[in-house]
């Protein structure tokens, strides 16, 4: 263990995307002897636990901020609230957020108007359309204006910063670590696609074997051997008629190739609930699953022979593991995932969503050639380089 470093770190998160992100950041902190505290705002309440576990991650504060059917104003002025009593507390020196979730604007601003410095893991995202994914577009591009210190995944989004006034010597381009989470898990679980290196000491919790859980294990017998697509959706902008066409048009893709399967993680909202329950249920090879923790997770994304989804995460799991994605969204704020030839872009209409699967199931060239692309979003360092910017700058 390095000599402890002065800086008190206060790490804010509050959905499952965030932790799968920031715990390693937290580890290589903790083993640098940086004084860390871990914050959760529980914007995903129940969906939480399971992860923090896996994680090996303990949480030193819980806000409770989380509420069934909340908006963004209400998850905001919540964590806001909260965090201001917090900060008198415990004078961090640095308020690290990750992405674009209301709870990391939420801890943006509050740490701003504190005078604490705040610290963006994965900065310079952009879609281009600030309306589009909704809210967390215009929630990025704030706590760009607030944020000192930026963490880019990617060099294209470092020079998203610099064309927006930020300082180059305020940026560091350190690779995305939901690639560390994704490879440490990965290999825990065994079989890693990419690399057998090993990152972190194997006695460590966070490094103990895992297993995917039995009733997962059971889905992914019954369908080896099969074209398995793994589909995720639960943006804003994907409820209504758009969801409602994509899961027609998978329903009868499925229905109409005797050698597919669909399995389809349902989330929580309401608005994916029911119309999946009106589409989905009861269809032959459809696995309609309870929110996966995220060992069983990547177990089915392995698996899969095709992954579609409107989740920015999976856009940088998929070339990871080298799985062929169909994004289910007009823009992308990850156009190296597209450039690399991982992903393409389906757009909004279920018609071409249709197209693009008939055109995969018939030619599989494309879906083939993924497994040999490099890996835009890094190599699994990130945190140990977003700890050295941290401390040369905090």
């Amino acid at each position: 263990m390095e000599k402890p470093h002065r800086s008190h770190v206060l790490i804010l998160f509050g959905t499952r995307p965030e932790i799968i992100k920031l715990a390693p950041v937290i580890h290589e902190l903790k083993a640098r002897g940086i004084g860390t505290k871990v914050v959760s705002s529980s914007q995903h309440t129940h969906l939480l636990r399971p992860f923090l576990k896996m994680l090996d991650v303990t949480v030193d504060h819980d806000l409770k901020a989380g509420k069934a059917n909340q908006g963004p104003n209400d998850v905001c002025s919540r964590v806001v609230a909260k965090l201001d009593v917090l900060f008198q507390a415990e004078k961090p020196d640095v308020v690290l957020v990750q992405g674009d979730t209301t709870t990391a604007l939420a801890g943006a601003i509050a740490a701003f108007n504190r005078g604490i410095k705040v610290g963006h893991v994965e900065a310079g995202l952009r879609s281009g359309n600030r309306l589009s994914p909704f809210p967390e577009e215009m929630n990025r591009r704030l706590i760009s204006q607030i944020a000192d210190l930026h963490f880019a995944a990617t060099a294209d989004n470092r020079n998203v910063l610099i064309k927006e006034g930020i300082s180059r010597r305020q940026i560091s381009v350190t690779g995305n670590p939901v690639v560390d989470s994704l490879t440490n898990i990965s290999e825990r679980l065994g079989q890693n696609r990419r690399s057998g290196k090993k990152y972190l000491n194997k006695s460590d919790k966070h490094n103990s074997p895992l297993a995917v859980s039995g009733q997962i294990q059971k889905i992914l017998d019954i369908t080896s051997g099969q074209r398995s697509v793994l589909l995720t959706t639960h943006r804003r902008e994907s409820f209504g008629e758009t969801m409602s066409g994509n899961l027609c048009v998978l329903r009868d893709f499925i229905a109409k190739h005797d050698d597919t399967a669909l399995l389809f993680p349902v989330h929580p909202n309401p608005n994916v609930r029911k119309v999946t329950e009106e589409i989905l249920s009861g269809q032959e090879r459809v696995f309609l699953l309870e929110p996966l923790d995220y060992k069983d997770f990547i177990a089915v994304m392995r698996s899969a022979w095709l992954i579609v989804s409107d989740s920015g995460g999976v856009q940088e799991e998929a070339p990871t593991l080298g799985k062929p994605l169909l994004v289910l969204r007009e823009n992308t704020e990850r156009p190296e995932a597209v450039r690399s030839g991982v992903a393409r872009l389906v757009g909004s209409d279920p018609k071409r969503l249709k197209k693009m699967l008939t055109e995969c199931y018939e030619d599989e060239t494309w879906v083939r050639s993924v497994k040999k692309v490099k890996n835009p979003f890094g190599n699994g360092q990130a945190a140990k380089k977003i700890v050295d910017f941290l401390k040369k700058n905090a």
